[in-house]
């Protein structure tokens, strides 16, 4: 690089206000511990972003939010590629690290409801129509209310919301996260959480790339990335990659962490919610991979089927 772009780091993010609003704060995050570097954003749209109509499922799953924005990198039109770390799929991408996780915000998933009413999902109507588009949403929500109408649900924060209070649907399922980053808590009706609804792999924390040849950035990256946060990534995508299952399928974590103790709950679930797996494992944060894995192997021993 050279000395008259040193001071600059771009960033490559979703067009999305959401993604636009993570990507916003890596920068903030950069120009609060690196002040001497100048930030610049390179926004892209990708696949997913461009189709709202497809399943995630039918356009590739895994990756469908990544790809482009690991590209603009990998081909040096950007320096660091900003993902929600719940859609970056586990197996690593030649060429690039994942050198930076920024702590975490809340990581359960919120049921929402058209503007002005209020509920919980036990007060739901009979065969109420719940919008969603994730598989582990889906099972989980099937587990405790086989008699809702899951549909799919596309587009980012508002579009849905808006498909929501037009009453294309009785509830919609968010993550908290989303809703607090966008100024939006307050639609949150109800936390979904353990043991109705397990989070995603990676849930509400932000995983940021560099090229594995960039020291530079992966200095600036360390300067604010939280341990605590990448130990219990770690662990939770270490049981995602030993299922051998994508970012989109039905599976659930919760990490915690006991001073240098972190505890792994993860489930597993047939995509019709009836069949269910669970298992849990502590272990050192120093080795919070083969806690994950550990878990994996427990699921995988009692017969879990991913997707089944």
């Amino acid at each position: 690089m050279s000395s008259s772009s040193a001071s600059l780091v771009r960033i490559a993010t979703r067009e999305s206000p959401l993604a636009l609003w993570q990507a916003h704060y890596v920068a903030g995050e950069i120009r609060r511990t690196s002040p001497d570097v100048t930030v610049e954003l390179v926004p892209l749209s990708t696949s997913g972003d461009r189709d709202r109509i497809s399943t995630l499922s039918s356009m590739g799953g895994q990756g469908v939010f990544t790809r482009e924005i690991q590209r603009a990198v990998l081909t040096e039109i950007a320096d660091l590629a900003v993902h929600s770390l719940k859609d970056l799929p586990t197996e690593p991408t030649a060429g690039l690290l994942l050198a930076g996780v920024p702590k975490r915000a809340s990581r359960f998933d919120a049921l929402v409801l058209p503007a002005g009413t209020t509920g919980t999902l036990e007060q739901l109507k009979q065969a109420a129509r719940v919008g969603t588009s994730s598989p582990r949403r889906q099972a989980q929500l099937l587990r405790f209310r086989p008699d809702l109408q899951l549909l799919e649900v596309r587009g980012n924060v508002d579009t849905r919301l808006a498909k929501l209070d037009q009453g294309d649907y009785d509830a919609i399922i968010l993550a908290a996260a989303g809703l607090e980053r966008l100024g939006l808590g307050s639609r949150a009706s109800q936390m979904l959480m353990p043991p109705v609804m397990f989070p995603a792999v990676g849930q509400a924390a932000l995983g940021i790339e560099c090229r594995s040849s960039d020291i530079r950035c992966q200095e600036l990256l360390k300067r604010f990335s939280d341990p605590g946060t990448g130990a219990e990534v770690l662990a939770e995508r270490s049981c995602l990659a030993t299922l051998r299952a994508g970012c989109h399928a039905p599976v659930g974590v919760l990490t915690r962490q006991a001073g240098s103790l972190l505890h792994l709950e993860a489930v597993v679930l047939s995509l019709d919610g009836r069949q269910f797996w669970k298992a849990e494992v502590s272990g050192s944060s120093e080795h919070s991979a083969a806690v994950g894995a550990q878990a994996a192997q427990q699921l995988l021993d009692q017969g879990a089927t991913v997707g089944g």
